[in-house]
């Protein structure tokens, strides 16, 4: 049993060292609420709408995404539709795969299970990272992920989003600075801040993040749709245990209280 544990982390040991010593770019947080129908249902809009014409979610149904979303059947194939697919069918995007080798050098991912994969605020920072970039081939560039081969196909609702230069707070050990004679805070030029051209966009900042928000939350549901109803069951399968094992323990004590 020794011997097959010490096997057990000796294989395990390369894959934590890997994740502990990677340091990828500072995420965004972001509150995920798997109860917002409303939220899901723009999300899944925002999905039908500028996602699926290269990303599929093959592993979900319409059917199933408009019953618990609580979309009717009928406003579901009129307004996230637009394919010809029948209710009952999966959610395959309408691109080619040899299409998409061609234009983009590879196949699109499937996006069901994306955010199991990389995480809310992983998808949240990098829907909300794109900034132009002319030396790339789709002229936009990436934040959290560098040199993607993607285009900003959320531009015309956030705008055009640059590099630039802007003044911040200093921060020393997660500690912002101030000015000890004056206290004002203490502040220097950084020239790698993400800012949008005013007017590029049919939303604002505070409407595109929620736009944004709402999608990651879609997608959320989508790579895990039972997930609230296992918390549920999980919840009373816990309580069931905890009041067997009183009983348990009673009887427990009752078999043994002869026995010294």
């Amino acid at each position: 049993m020794k011997k097959l544990f010490a096997v057990l982390i000796l294989a395990v040991m390369p894959a934590l060292t890997f994740a502990a010593s990677e340091h990828g770019p500072e995420l965004d947080k972001v509150d995920i609420d798997l109860t917002d129908k409303a939220a899901m249902q723009d999300g899944a809009r925002t999905f039908a709408n500028y996602c699926m014409g290269c990303h599929g979610a093959k592993f979900q149904r319409y059917e199933r995404v408009a019953d618990d979303l609580g979309i009717p059947h009928e406003l579901m194939l009129e307004k996230l539709v637009f394919t010809g697919a029948k209710i009952g069918d999966h959610m395959n995007t309408g691109m080619q795969a040899a299409d998409a080798k061609v234009w983009f050098g590879a196949a699109p991912p499937d996006l069901t299970l994306v955010a199991r994969v990389r995480g809310t605020d992983w998808l949240y920072s990098y829907l909300r990272g794109f900034y132009e970039d002319p030396a790339r081939p789709w002229g936009v560039n990436n934040k959290i992920f560098p040199n993607v081969g993607m285009p900003n196909v959320l531009v015309g609702l956030q705008g055009r989003q640059v590099v630039g230069c802007k003044q911040i707070q200093t921060v020393v050990d997660g500690k912002k600075q101030f000015d000890p004679l004056t206290g004002a805070p203490l502040t220097h030029e950084a020239c790698d801040q993400l800012t949008i051209v005013p007017k590029s966009g049919t939303l604002n900042e505070e409407q595109f993040d929620e736009k944004v928000k709402n999608l990651v939350t879609f997608l959320a549901y989508s790579a895990n749709p039972v997930k609230l109803e296992s918390q549920r069951i999980g919840t009373y399968v816990l309580l069931y245990l905890a009041f067997f094992f009183v009983f348990a323990y009673l009887l427990k004590r009752e078999y043994w209280k002869d026995v010294h």
